[in-house]
């Protein structure tokens, strides 16, 4: 089997109320369904497949609000909502889904996007690459106002974990820094620096998929991971206001 990926942004305690989450996850997924074909459904989480099928998620205000305020954390306020999405997908290898938790303010929890993606098949062979996984992060970084994000392969997370700064950004085949963190420093070729809006910027390493079984990726990723260090963009995440949507 060859390598699988995910992606995700990520961000700091930032309290937001239920009425603000569902803003964000409405501009969510209206953004989604221009990206790939495969997200142009989402299905609340359930049980089973069947439950899940008869719970669409649409961008609707007042039910995703609706969605929202049932999955607050039943006990710990401070611990905000957590929220659950599959894309109905057939069958088990084009699966999709992503986990939130947002409009939390425990220092000890992080805020986050996270998506599991296809692992092989006709959606798999759209949705990992480049050009997707950026549009991916783009439409997460408008939605969420993250600190920073990824996409990568779980073989280069494992790889990179022993050397990473709890809290701070892992560098992937496409890395998001939100402005906040500072100006992005000149990278060597073939990496690829795109802005996104007045949030923050893309860095894109290779124009083709991103393997741990390639050296010269691998080596790419840690210098690209060196420069970003040397410039102050990979400190750990810190408490963050709360934002509009």
């Amino acid at each position: 089997m060859g390598d699988t990926y995910y992606a995700g942004g990520y961000w700091g305690p930032r309290e937001e109320p239920p009425e603000a989450c569902a803003q964000r996850f409405a501009s969510f997924l209206k953004g989604l369904a221009v990206t790939d074909s495969s997200f142009t459904q989402w299905y609340e989480t359930a049980k089973s497949p069947k439950a899940s099928l008869s719970r669409p998620l649409r961008p609707d205000l007042d039910e995703l609000t609706r969605f929202v305020r049932k999955n607050k954390d039943p006990v710990f306020d401070e611990l905000g909502f957590s929220l659950g999405g599959w894309n109905g997908a057939p069958t088990a290898q084009d699966d999709g889904g992503f986990l939130i938790r947002c409009g939390s303010y425990d220092s000890r929890t992080i805020n986050r996007c996270v998506f599991s993606l296809p692992e092989r098949g006709a959606n798999a062979d759209r949705v990992l690459n480049a050009s997707v996984l950026s549009n991916t992060l783009r439409v997460t970084a408008a939605a969420w106002d993250p600190d920073w994000g990824v996409a990568m392969s779980h073989g280069h997370r494992d790889m990179v974990e022993a050397q990473r700064v709890p809290k701070s950004p892992y560098v992937g085949w496409v890395t998001y820094l939100a402005l906040h963190r500072g100006p992005v420093p000149a990278l060597p070729a073939p990496v690829r620096i795109e802005p996104v809006a007045d949030k923050g910027t893309l860095i894109i390493l290779t124009p083709e998929r991103f393997t741990v079984g390639n050296p010269e990726h691998v080596a790419l990723a840690e210098r690209v991971r060196e420069l970003l260090g040397q410039a102050g963009l990979l400190e750990p995440l810190q408490a963050q206001p709360q934002a509009s949507g």
